[in-house]
């Protein structure tokens, strides 16, 4: 729902007061077009906002949506592929998808509104919305999800019923506000002494955080810098540049970057982190490539349990570089978190490429669990020999590049 928000203010249906209902993904297996969390709403008059598939499933989520709009109910709707019936709703792609489906009203003393949506609008660094999906229903809205608390929220004790074991339980929910994610949360009401209870059902909340984007710090301003720049804001982060030297970090390529700052690289991350604007999601990329500036800068980065550390250099460098921060007193775990040299090894020579190979280590190490043997690439800081490949005697720079599959 969250995704919407932008659009809520604008969108005539629900200016006019016209009665609407969202549809939500809320789970997901397999390939699917988009994640949990991605809302549809749906007019009373029929007009759509929004997408959930791109086109597979949304004609029988309209119907759904205006069938609940009438009887005034929620619904869960699944979607799947069928290979026997080929006319039948689903996904081309072979996944499955759970979408809730749940009336709004203009305002309402009970239940999802657009009064309390526009609590969450206006607001695009951070907020939360947390839903209750199952008969009771009722939302939640959290401004200041990296801090928020289960068991310290008496809107989040209210929506579940007041019961002190249900909140407790819901403690569950604090990972997924505090790190920016959405999902699914189901929690039982107290089954009382000897768990000897009478049956009762469980609580379903889903649960939708949204956070400022994460930070990318860049150390050291030169031509790969100028690359990465670019690729960082691409790829959703809020770009700083930093550099010691006002004659480097003044020139206007780097006007682009969020945040310019002059100022020695160590000195600036640890006013940054002291100030709380340092958060696990923050990658630091140091290319100055200069021991003076380097080896403080890492030192500091290692300690503070960022996303990702690289630094660019050669493997002799890295050498060095190694030998003297455990001089310094860096642990062997802090050591082995650095990404030196910089970047996956696909080859890279030219800052564009540089900028490429470093992105996808990004990447990757966002997702630890997927197997780099897969991909057949691995990170340059696990290889061995030249960084660079030699162009052989009979072959011209610009034929070195040539790609074979072509």
């Amino acid at each position: 729902m969250l995704d919407l928000m932008p659009s809520l203010g604008t969108w005539r249906p629900a200016v006019s007061g016209q009665r609407c209902a969202v549809a939500t993904i809320v789970a997901a297996e397999g390939s699917v077009p988009r994640p949990l969390g991605t809302s549809m709403l749906v007019s009373e008059s029929g007009d759509v906002l929004g997408s959930l598939s791109g086109g597979c499933v949304e004609g029988a989520v309209v119907d759904a949506a205006l069938e609940a709009m009438r009887d005034g109910g929620s619904r869960l709707e699944w979607f799947g592929y069928s290979a026997e019936d080929a006319f039948a709703v689903g996904l081309s792609c072979g996944g499955e998808l759970e979408v809730h489906i749940q009336p709004i009203q203009s305002t309402s003393a009970a239940g999802l509104d657009l009064a309390l949506l526009g609590a969450v609008n206006g607001r695009p660094s951070s907020a939360a919305l947390i839903r209750r999906l199952d008969a009771a229903g009722g939302a939640v809205v959290v401004l200041d999800p990296v801090h928020f608390s289960a068991e310290g929220s008496p809107e989040l004790s209210a929506l579940l019923g007041g019961d002190a074991a249900v909140i407790r339980a819901a403690a569950q929910l604090d990972p997924l506000l505090q790190g920016g994610r959405a999902g699914l949360v189901r929690v039982a009401p107290d089954e009382g002494c000897g768990g000897a209870a009478p049956e009762a059902e469980s609580i379903t909340v889903f649960v939708e955080s949204r956070l400022p984007a994460p930070r990318m710090l860049i150390f050291g301003a030169n031509d790969f810098a100028a690359a990465l720049l670019p690729a960082g804001k691409l790829l959703g982060y809020e770009v700083t540049l930093c550099d010691a030297r006002p004659a480097f970090s003044g020139q206007d390529r780097f006007l682009a970057a969020d945040n310019l700052v002059t100022d020695w690289p160590h000195r600036y991350l640890a006013a940054e982190a002291a100030a709380g604007r340092i958060d696990p999601r923050t990658v630091v990329c140091v290319l100055t490539h200069d021991p003076k500036f380097d080896l403080p800068l890492l030192e500091t980065a290692l300690g503070l349990g960022l996303a990702y550390v690289g630094a660019m250099g050669s493997r002799r460098s890295h050498r060095q570089r190694i030998d003297a921060l455990a001089a310094r007193g860096a642990t062997a775990v802090e050591l082995e978190r650095l990404h030196s040299p910089i970047g996956l090894d696909l080859g890279a020579v030219t800052p564009a490429e540089v900028a490429v190979s470093i992105t996808a280590e990004i990447l990757v190490s966002r997702a630890p669990r997927t197997p780099r043997a897969a991909s057949g690439w691995g990170s340059l800081k696990d290889g061995a020999g030249p960084i660079h490949q030699r162009t052989p005697a009979n072959c011209t720079v610009e034929d070195s590049k040539v790609n074979p599959w072509t």
